[in-house]
């Protein structure tokens, strides 16, 4: 059966129809919700107003931007853009430091790009059974679909309040300053350069969003050939061919050099290169996006992560290759910044270390702009936002402006209006727990479907039990980890990290509340959703409020 035939057919389905008949009606690709049934003469003859416009806004959606598609290789970099921040420059000292092992160390290393794999199995099952854009939020509605429609606003509550670029803006600022011969940039400096970077992220995204691709290819290029020339270097190094003192790391390697070890630090250590990798779902959030989604993510997901992986383990190598281990544990965030010292001299390296990392972060906001912006466009055409028929619509660049709007402006927010300091920091990280939530929800609701016979669930992939699995546990430990306290620290910065990061989702429950339970109660009508397949096969749910 094929899609407008499914749609035909629930659209013209008996009242007594259940939720389960419309999802083996449009397996394998499937709408976030199940169709209600619809009184016809109740929607063409008394549908607010809103939602005429928000009906107007989408049929006016412009058509000859259809064809501007990602290829395998910008969905490559699409994620690899994500992944490379500053982690692998700054990540291996505070692994090291926890582990204590030259070994260990780039074991954990090898495990935390594994645990990534299995996240990448779970997504490719959803994402090729699903091919649209929203990522997790398409997902949680598959599995969870009651509540209605909440498992949808929990998500949003995520994405909007915490789908920010702060992180990587402020951090571009202040490696720009520095590199510009401010040794010490203050916050104020640091946050203005920040707002500058997202502003001009978000307008070249906008305004230019072919050149905008083109630039995050090229900064994806770029770190690349930066972590190759690290590891060439540091084999290079091995073989005995650089003018540099063989610092002698891999003696003895699996042996405790004095420092770290045990279970808590082994954690801790996983934890920070978990961290690291974050990123790799990136292609998921935008598959409307790609040519051909089901065979690009195929293709461009397992590359760039299978790549980043191997060549995180390879600069680990190469960071021990050079840099006596002692002082990688006690280098902070400057690791990168100490190979490139040794091997080029003080002046070269304290040049090249902060524009490589300048530049890696704005790869990162390039990437992390272009797809929030697509999955706040997705809520605005489903009309969950307030003021949906604004956010639905594709600018005459064929550009998401207004979801761009949005994520400009949650970043500059959180950029300019929390105070300097530890508060600043805590709120640039909350996104990592209630991700973890999200995911476990994610990997849980995968093995629901694959072993409940009612669901019907098939996927062009499979993710094999023991896989789902080691991601399931893999973020049970990250919601596990944040709780810990850490010995010998005063407070706990963990535990109110997990707090505030749950509350976001809490918030994203009272929205639901109020959207799809008090408002219709107060003014009279019923929330109901419709799949609409557009004329490429594309499809969406479109939320519309109905009179009783």
């Amino acid at each position: 059966m094929s899609e407008a035939t499914a749609y035909t057919a629930l659209s013209s389905s008996p009242d007594n129809t259940t939720d389960t008949d419309y999802d083996i009606l449009l397996q394998p690709k499937t709408s976030a919700h199940s169709l209600d049934i619809l009184d016809i003469d109740s929607i063409s003859a008394e549908s607010l107003p809103d939602d005429e416009e928000l009906g107007g806004a989408l049929a006016g959606l412009p058509t000859r931007f259809q064809s501007r598609k990602l290829g395998a290789m910008s969905a490559v970099f699409l994620i690899l853009n994500k992944m490379i921040g500053t982690g692998i420059f700054s990540t291996p000292s505070g692994v090291f430091l926890a582990s204590g092992s030259v070994g260990i160390s780039i074991l954990l290393w090898i495990l935390g790009g594994v645990l990534s794999l299995t996240g990448l199995s779970v997504f490719l099952e959803f994402g090729l059974a699903i091919p649209k854009s929203g990522g997790e939020k398409n997902y949680l509605e598959r599995v969870y679909r009651k509540p209605k429609y909440l498992m949808t606003c929990v998500f949003l509550g995520q994405m909007i309040l915490l789908g920010f670029s702060a992180g990587n803006s402020l951090a571009f600022g202040r490696y720009v300053l520095f590199a510009a011969g401010v040794d010490f940039p203050s916050e104020r400096s640091s946050r203005i350069v920040a707002v500058l970077c997202i502003t001009f992220v978000v307008l070249l995204h906008g305004l230019r969003p072919a050149m905008g691709t083109k630039l995050f290819n090229a900064l994806g290029i770029f770190k690349v050939i930066v972590l190759v020339l690290v590891v060439v270097v540091g084999f290079v190094a091995l073989l005995g061919w650089l003018p540099i003192e063989d610092p002698g790391n891999f003696e003895n390697a699996f042996e405790n050099s004095g420092f770290g070890g045990g279970t808590y630090n082994y954690a801790t250590a996983l934890l920070r290169i978990v961290y690291s990798y974050r990123g790799w779902e990136n292609a998921n959030y935008v598959l409307s996006e790609l040519e051909n989604p089901r065979h690009t993510l195929a293709v461009a997901a397992p590359l760039a992560i299978g790549g980043v992986m191997i060549l995180y383990v390879l600069a680990n190598v190469a960071y021990f290759a050079v840099i006596p281990k002692y002082e990688i544990a006690h280098s902070g965030v400057i690791v990168a910044g100490l190979f490139f010292r040794r091997v080029f001299g003080d002046s070269a390296g304290a040049r090249m270390l902060p524009l490589f990392v300048a530049l890696s972060n704005l790869g990162n906001v390039l990437v992390v702009a272009f797809a929030h912006a697509r999955v706040n466009y997705e809520f605005g055409k489903e009309g969950i936002l307030p003021f949906s028929a604004f956010f639905a619509k594709l600018n005459r660049h064929g550009a998401p402006a207004a979801g761009l709007f949005l994520h400009w402006l949650v970043t500059c927010l959180v950029l300019t209006v929390p105070p300097p300091g530890e508060a600043y920091e805590f709120i640039i990280d909350l996104n990592t727990y209630p991700s973890a939530w999200i995911n476990a929800l994610v990997a849980g609701g995968l093995i629901y479907l694959q072993y409940s016979k009612q669901e019907q669930w098939s996927s062009p992939f499979h993710s094999y039990l023991p896989i789902t699995l080691a991601y399931l546990l893999s973020n049970f430990f990250l919601m596990y980890m944040p709780l810990v306290k850490i010995p010998g620290q005063e407070g706990h910065p963990g535990l109110a990290m997990a707090g505030f990061g749950m509350g976001c989702l809490f918030m994203g429950a009272v929205y639901w509340v109020v959207w799809s339970v008090v408002l219709p109660r107060l003014g009279g009508y019923k929330i109901v959703d419709e799949i609409v397949i557009d004329e490429d096969g594309n499809e969406s749910v479109r939320y519309l409020k109905v009179e009783n």
